[in-house]
């Protein structure tokens, strides 16, 4: 069986077609006007109508035309409008990230202030344990900067922690929440002495532990656990340390207990430094060790 062989119309050839009845039908329109007759009537019925559907498909093209270009000058627009979001995003990010940058560094000129006897040196942080606290963490500043071990480091209103370990251009700190780490304290109010020390499940919540605090006559006769200190007392670095500077804030009572031996309280701190976000520290250059060496010679 012979098979058949359909040559595709191709656009060439659509618009030749058109053309053509298009002037087949401009002519018929023509000798319509001017002709009388059957041929005439005939176009009434054919010409007529045909121009006025060839009249609404240009209607119809031209309102299509029109309306591609409002949707491309809309998407144009779009893209514009959505373009100057994104840049006032990115812009209202930056003023945010400069706004926090200005508000540390204000704390960090309040912290200078309130410890002005001290000469400090400003770091950052670099490092930190895998912990979302910062138990320990590194410095950007070392040896070479005059930094070494056992040299205090504040933060925010008060300590933070010590350094450990120096290299040229870094250094370790260990916080005072962490675990291993303790303070001797001392209650603002009444200079009680306290021994600080870091908890891990405390610290989860942002506080530390103190004990050994001694019960004051008062509280032994009226059977209370909170006579002088309340909460809120300010605690800080007490003269009998031997590794900080006496009154370095650590932090603020949150809670205070009497033990069962009835002989020494305890309770919680909240710490005057935030340590889940450390950025910014200062560097007292000077040791405990250095200060009693002063101290003793005047």
């Amino acid at each position: 069986m012979r098979r058949i062989h359909i040559k595709k119309l191709t656009s060439r050839h659509l618009l030749i077609i058109f053309i053509s009845i298009s002037a087949v039908l401009m002519g018929l329109s023509l000798l319509s006007d001017t002709t009388r007759g059957p041929f005439r009537y005939l176009a009434g019925y054919t010409v007529v109508p045909m121009q006025k559907g060839f009249n609404k498909l240009g209607g119809w093209a031209s309102d299509i035309t029109r309306n591609f270009h409002t949707v491309k000058e809309l998407q144009e627009e779009n893209e514009k409008l959505q373009q100057q979001i994104d840049d006032l995003t990115v812009e209202n990010e930056e003023l945010a990230l400069n706004r926090k940058e200005l508000t540390r560094l204000e704390e960090m000129f309040k912290l200078d202030k309130s410890y002005g006897d001290y000469k400090k040196i400003g770091a950052r942080v670099i490092a930190s344990n895998t912990s979302n606290w910062f138990n320990s963490f590194t410095i950007n500043k070392g040896s070479k900067d005059g930094i070494k071990v056992d040299m205090n480091v504040m933060a925010g209103s008060g300590l933070v922690g010590i350094v450990t370990e120096t290299g040229p251009n870094w250094a370790k700190v260990r916080s005072i929440i962490d675990d291993a780490n303790y303070v001797s304290g001392m209650m603002l109010s009444t200079g009680e002495k306290c021994m600080v020390r870091g908890d891990l499940k405390l610290a989860v919540n942002g506080m530390m532990r103190f004990e050994d605090l001694p019960v004051s006559k008062e509280n032994k006769e009226k059977d209370e656990d909170k006579v002088e200190i309340e909460d809120g007392e300010q605690v800080v670095t007490s003269y009998i340390s031997n590794k900080y500077l006496q009154g370095i804030l650590i932090g603020y009572v949150n809670e205070i207990k009497t033990d069962k031996s009835g002989l020494t309280r305890y309770g919680t701190i909240t710490p005057a430094a935030d340590f889940s976000d450390l950025q910014d520290v200062l560097v007292i250059t000077k040791t405990k060790s250095e200060a009693l060496k002063e101290e003793s010679k005047k």
